[in-house]
């Protein structure tokens, strides 16, 4: 079992991780059921394949507490973090008589996290929010930090509020349900952790990497917390992203997004996996930089591959250029005028925010990557 805070001035809360938290949750969570039972049900999100496996485990348990469960289920993939379903949601919780005392289960992954984060920030202007992660990606990375949003026409996570969780549980069990590419995505972020800065963390993930993939108790304890631990850190100092250290967690996804986009937001590159091979583009071009070496740049290459994630452009079967994945990068949320931050490499464990980056050099190197 791990404990994690989130130090946040007033609105501190705790990551807590231990396998059978979700068939304890009515104990685990118990201050942020008060208001419920008598009638009035526990608001739970989910999407249609997390309320499959979980739900009827969840309804009985909360009954046998004197609870009862009401569920809002949505349908899994990126296209659920949309307008009209924010507008259902919003809809449904004030029917419930949500206020803003009470506490919205989010169970699932990234996307029921960031809707119904959102929806929370906005409805009675704040209701609180707990986070049940059910995939490595939101238990390393969405569930903690307080970032939501919803996707637009312009792009992915345009619209969204800085509105923190008051609890997150994870249950590494329920990653036993997990297909094994989602585990491989989600372990994308895990690597980021370690690239980013720790780098005896990603040598330790070099060396062990197998472990958490295969979902060894131990390892993949270590990995999460480890991981938690490095952002909840990095959110304490810089919440907001006002300053640079929090776009530090950004690392890979200036390009990924631009691989995400041109992919059509779909499942055929999933979101851990554009982050993944964006880490790689981010090495290389630190190395076309002169800032790490090409062994570092092909070590960070060699861990993501070796993950059985995409590690090159070529593997995408694109047919753009360099130029049209530059345009989609355009419309990022972290552009500043006409300029736009990369987050680049300084040695394996050393990020840091580039502001000199010659857009036209970008989509060059991207021409010579997706060449081969």
């Amino acid at each position: 079992m791990a404990v994690i805070p989130v130090a946040l001035a007033g609105r501190a809360y705790e990551v807590v991780i231990e396998e059978g938290l979700l068939a304890r949750l009515a104990e685990a969570a118990a201050p942020f059921q008060k208001g419920y039972g008598a009638g009035r049900p526990v608001p739970f999100v989910a999407d249609t394949n997390t309320h499959r496996l979980f739900a009827s485990g969840i309804d009985a348990h909360l009954a046998a507490h004197g609870l009862a469960a009401e569920w809002f289920v949505v349908a899994p993939g990126e296209d659920a973090k949309s307008w009209a379903v924010l507008e259902q949601l919003c809809d449904w919780l004030l029917a419930l008589g949500v206020t803003r005392k009470d506490h919205v289960f989010a169970l699932g992954g990234g996307v029921v996290g960031d809707l119904v984060g959102f929806a929370c920030s906005v409805v009675k202007r704040g209701c609180g929010f707990v986070q049940l992660p059910t995939t490595l990606l939101a238990q390393v990375d969405s569930s903690v930090g307080g970032k939501t949003a919803i996707n637009t026409r312009a792009g992915k996570n345009l619209i969204g509020a800085f509105h923190q969780p008051s609890l997150v549980l994870i249950d590494p069990l329920v990653l036993a349900t997990l297909p094994d590419r989602e585990m491989r995505a989600g372990f994308a972020e895990v690597l980021k952790y370690g690239l980013l800065g720790d780098a005896a963390f990603f040598a330790w993930l070099e060396a062990n990497g197998n472990k958490v993939l295969a979902r060894e108790p131990a390892a993949l304890e270590h990995a999460i917390a480890t991981s938690i631990a490095m952002k909840a850190r990095i959110v304490a100092a810089d919440e907001r992203e006002t300053e640079d250290l929090r776009a530090l967690l950004n690392l890979g996804h200036t390009f990924g997004h631009a691989l995400e986009a041109e992919t059509g937001f779909s499942d055929r590159l999933l979101h851990g996996e554009a982050v993944a091979l964006g880490m790689v583009l981010a090495a290389k071009y630190s190395a076309r930089r002169g800032e790490i070496s090409a062994a570092d740049a092909a070590r960070a290459e060699g861990a993501i591959g070796a993950a059985g994630l995409p590690a090159s452009l070529p593997s995408l079967a694109l047919t753009c250029d360099g130029a049209a994945l530059v345009d989609h990068m355009r419309h990022d949320k972290k552009a500043e005028g006409r300029t736009l931050p990369f987050l680049l490499l300084r040695q394996l464990g050393e990020a840091y925010v580039a502001r000199d980056v010659d857009l036209a050099d970008i989509a060059a190197f991207l021409d010579g990557e997706l060449a081969g």
